[in-house]
């Protein structure tokens, strides 16, 4: 694994181009804010009537409607939701696009299930830093900055990696350091550990351990604190300083039933559901469903948020989260 730093990139590349950031959430502000700072000529595309217009303009950006920002810039940054791009691209951007153009994404879903088809003659690449937005922006202020992706799709110009580690030096990514992967790579893994660990396994694990202990006459109270509450505290040692960290920072009792008694847990069922969950994902099975989901206005999707918002451990965790004063609204 090669790591690039801001040695390896160079912002000159980005010079005398007009950035279009369309989009103006997490990644959105963070990215055009970031880009600005590194002197470089930035417009916010978005929608009429949205109101993140009036927070880009108070931020000191410029807002231009998705298919004027499109039509002007050189470099176009897609940041709006994977689902809504498709649309985005073939009302705003498709017929705007000029040879030598750069269309930019952080995440490769459309492209990489070809609900995006750029033409040949320009380039296209993923910037991607691995966090939200928000810490994307308070690092870059803070003269610093989180690890980036970057991959290149396709290479018109002979340069693309190039603008892409320049772009990513703007945003103060190169300052923590960037990997190069495919945008076949990151949309398989990114799925998969969305899916499979970070916002579904966990989540569901969390919640089967309050189901269990309530289901055997625990107080609800007591479950959510042992099986929600203190994951925050797990998964700050994890992110500190990875598993071994987090086993030397807990009690012995802690290390050795989690070290003996989780393969029980995430056994071979677990293991060949993951399997499983990534073939649907390598072979566009999950990506069909999505794209149907979202044809269909989200019946499933939107019943799913309801039974969660409506559940047992949602209602226990917001009795209890009145209660810790640190955690903001």
């Amino acid at each position: 694994m090669k790591l690039y730093y801001d040695s390896d990139a160079d912002l000159n590349l980005l010079k005398g181009k007009k950035i279009a950031i369309l989009g103006y959430g997490s990644q959105g502000h963070a990215h055009a804010l970031n880009l600005k700072d590194s002197g470089m000529d930035v417009v916010v595309g978005l929608n009429a009537g949205n109101p993140d217009i009036e927070k880009a303009e108070k931020a000191g950006l410029t807002v231009q409607l998705n298919d004027e920002a499109a039509k002007a810039a050189d470099i176009i940054m897609m940041l709006v939701p994977d689902q809504i791009q498709s649309a985005v691209y073939e009302n705003d951007i498709k017929s705007n696009l000029q040879a030598g153009n750069v269309l930019a994404f952080a995440h490769g879903f459309n492209i990489h299930y070809n609900q995006i088809v750029p033409p040949k003659d320009i380039d296209v690449i993923m910037i991607a830093p691995k966090s939200p937005g928000h810490l994307v922006r308070r690092q870059y202020e803070a003269g610093q900055g989180v690890p980036n992706i970057i991959a290149v799709y396709q290479d018109a110009s002979g340069k693309a990696k190039d603008i892409a580690l320049a772009y990513s030096k703007g945003i103060g990514g190169t300052r923590a350091g960037v990997i190069e992967t495919t945008f076949k790579e990151e949309t398989e893994t990114d799925l998969f550990g969305e899916q499979a660990v970070l916002c579904g396994g966990v989540t569901e694990l969390i919640r089967a351990g309050f189901e269990t202990l309530v289901g055997a006459g625990y107080q609800p109270e007591i479950a959510y604190f042992e099986c929600l509450h203190e994951m925050k505290l797990i998964v700050d040692l994890i992110y500190e300083g990875g598993l071994s960290r987090m086993y030397y920072s807990v009690s012995d009792t802690a290390e050795y039933g989690g070290l003996a008694k989780g393969p029980k847990i995430i056994g071979k069922e677990s293991r060949e559901a993951m399997k499983k969950l990534l073939e649907d994902i390598q072979t566009g099975e999950f990506a069909t469903e999505w794209i149907l989901e979202n044809k269909a206005n989200g019946p499933k999707f939107n019943a799913l948020r309801r039974l969660l918002q409506n559940s047992q451990i949602e209602q226990v965790g917001a009795k209890l989260r009145g209660m810790m004063s640190w955690i903001k609204k």
